[in-house]
């Protein structure tokens, strides 16, 4: 049984099986069902390990060519007794360098969250896929899928080709703003630098713990660019990111701004308090102290009850059984985070 009680919760960070391409098929036109056949594009996942790699997935929730909606409604929407779940695909999608491409995977990928999921479970929400490398089609897709309340955020990854702050992709914030669509930006690369400002690593680890830094190199870019000041309705969601690289980031940022903010005059107020305001991180993988005393003392650091959400990160193994939670978190926190901190910083969700 989980070891907090989660009923009602909201968990922000669920992942499906990432569809591949006969499952896609159904949702390409005759062009593009040719593309992707004769090209072979099949395995669209986005890992930074294998799928078969442990800790990915618990090897009794592994679905061995079953329902995987029917797997995840027995192994956490039911017993978890959530109320709603955002589904994120990490698809390869993010990595292809043909943009036209990429914009009909991302929509096929849509169609079939749609159909395969969203319509036959009334808990379920998504992130919406755009293709980043194609602005103009993002822009349409969000457009097109605009009216269905179910998807209520857009999906971009933690290392990509530009900083995420940067003009050529402001015409897809004015539409997830104006539509009410927050920014979701998952761990993950589309490979286009390497992870590290040094290069290449060796090891695994040193992959993991670079996600860090590709998660404050967006949010510095997107403060510093003037996104958030252009479009004030819209935040970032730190998919996978941990929470610890928050406050020194707040701390350092803002020490900074105060010397050279007369490159950035439309940053107005402190990082550290935009940060506040406009970012939230979900709550696994949790990377605070082992020490559930010490667990209150880190969190106080952000200055801030309001920017964690739950999540699962169903089926990663990041977690055992259903204690979805660690201790130590106090309770008024707890509370906030399973439902009332995400409700508020998603709009969609209470449309």
């Amino acid at each position: 049984m989980a070891k907090f009680d989660t009923t009602g919760a909201i968990d922000c960070d669920v992942h499906p099986p990432s569809p591949r391409r006969a499952d896609l098929l159904p949702y390409l036109d005759d062009y593009w069902k040719e593309i992707v056949t004769t090209r072979e594009v099949d395995v669209l996942e986005m890992n930074s390990f294998p799928e078969r790699t442990l800790p990915y997935m618990r090897p009794d929730w592994k679905v061995n060519g079953g329902d995987p909606l029917e797997a995840m409604q027995k192994n956490l929407l039911d017993p978890l007794k959530l109320d709603l779940a955002i589904l994120n695909v990490v698809s390869g999608a993010h990595a292809l360098f043909d943009p036209y491409l990429s914009a009909a995977i991302c929509r096929a990928t849509n169609d079939w969250l749609i159909d395969k999921w969203l319509n036959r479970d009334s808990r379920l929400r998504a992130s919406m896929l755009v293709p980043f490398q194609n602005v103009e089609a993002a822009v349409e897709e969000i457009e097109r899928l605009a009216d269905d309340k179910r998807f209520v955020q857009i999906l971009t990854l933690s290392a990509t080709e530009l900083p995420l702050g940067r003009r050529i992709y402001w015409p897809i914030y004015e539409a997830a703003e104006k539509h009410g669509l927050q920014l979701g930006i998952h761990a993950g690369s589309n490979y286009r630098n390497a992870p590290s400002h040094s290069g290449f690593h060796s090891f695994l680890i040193e992959d993991h713990l670079a996600h860090t830094q590709g998660f404050a190199t967006q949010i510095a870019s997107l403060i510093s660019e003037g996104v958030f000041t252009k479009y004030p309705q819209l935040k970032a969601v730190a998919i996978e990111s941990g929470v610890t690289w928050v406050p020194p980031l707040m701390w350092r940022m803002s020490k900074d701004w105060r010397g050279a903010r007369i490159e950035v005059p439309w940053v107005k107020d402190a990082p550290a308090d935009i940060i506040r305001r406009h970012v939230r991180m979900t709550t696994q993988p949790f990377d605070l102290p082992d020490d559930p005393a010490e667990v209150p003392k880190a969190l106080d650091h952000l200055l801030s009850d309001e920017m964690l959400l739950f999540s699962s990160d169903y089926p990663h193994w990041n977690f055992e059984g259903l204690d979805v939670l660690p201790e130590g978190i106090p309770d008024a926190t707890l509370a906030k985070l399973l439902r009332d901190n995400i409700l508020a910083a998603y709009p969609r969700l209470g449309g």
